[in-house]
Formats: C-alpha cells, structure tokens, sequence
C-alpha cells in the first residue's frame, strides 16, 4: 500500500490510516505535503495531523477542501452508511470532479462483498493484490479509480479461490 502511495501521490489525505501515513519516511515531501485525519489524539504532536471523525465529514476545515491528489482510504466499519460517509469526505478533498468523475486518485481497502457498492460510490474496482489478514474470516482488498502500479500482482499469501 505504501508503494502504491509513493508512485502515485504527491499531496495526500490518509482517511483513518495512520499506519500508512507514519510508514512514509518522515523527511519525504510526501509525507510533508500530506495530512493524516484521524481522532486519535496520540498522533496530535504530528504537523500532518487533522482531526478528523468520519461521522462529520462537513467538519473538515474549508482550507483543504480540494487541496490533494490522491485519497487513501480504510474504514473502520464497512456497512454503506460508513462508507458514503468516507465518500463525501474524499470529495471534498480531491480536485473537482471534472465530466462526473473525480480527477484525483483513491485508494480504498474494504470487504471483497462491497466491490459493487465502492465502485458505485467511489468508481473504483478491485486491485489484483489482496492483503492477507489471517485471523480474520472475510477477505479485504484494495481497490482504486486507476491502474494501479504496485498492486497489480496476486498476493502469493492468499490462496486461489
């Protein structure tokens, strides 16, 4: 995931992903042009920091409204309520749709079970790599509104269907 971030953004807002954000080297113009929002108050002392609940996503200050090209996003809950919610705020983030479609990348991580309902929301589709999450029961995957470039190869972890 990581990977894919740094080929692909330059000024990013992570969605409930700290742990992608404070992978990114911290003396990398990635990591200074980007924001991590988030509630968790541990991660205040980072200048990246935006307090961010997905339940408000009116809340996320006019200031950087528009301001990123590229949205990583990973909800803590995947019912379609959330994820319209997480919706909203990637809208706002990214550069004005243009012709109906966002003009910024997206990058999202949910259940297999929600590929129709992402793509419908946030016209993405599934990427061929799938995190292997071993103790859980249901298969996650990434999925983006691009040909993704470091996520196109099947994750030798997950065995075939």
């Amino acid at each position: 995931m990581v990977k894919e971030v740094t080929a692909e953004a330059k000024k990013c807002a992570f969605l409930s992903t700290p742990s992608v954000y404070f992978s990114l080297p911290k003396d990398s113009k990635l990591r200074s042009n980007s924001k991590v929002f988030d509630l968790d108050p541990r991660f205040k002392k980072d200048p990246g920091f935006v307090e961010y609940n997905f339940n408000e996503p009116s809340k996320i200050p006019k200031e950087l409204h528009h301001q990123f090209d590229y949205v990583v996003i990973d909800p803590p809950f995947v019912v379609e309520k959330v994820l319209a919610l997480y919706a909203q705020a990637a809208e706002m983030l990214l550069p004005e749709k243009k012709e109906g479609t966002h003009s910024g990348k997206i990058l999202i991580s949910t259940l297999v079970e929600n590929a129709e309902m992402v793509k419908k929301l946030y016209g993405v589709a599934p990427c061929k790599f799938q995190p292997s999450i071993p103790k859980l029961v249901y298969q996650y995957n990434f999925y983006t509104n691009y040909a993704a470039t470091q996520l196109g190869e099947k994750n030798p972890e997950i065995p075939d269907a």
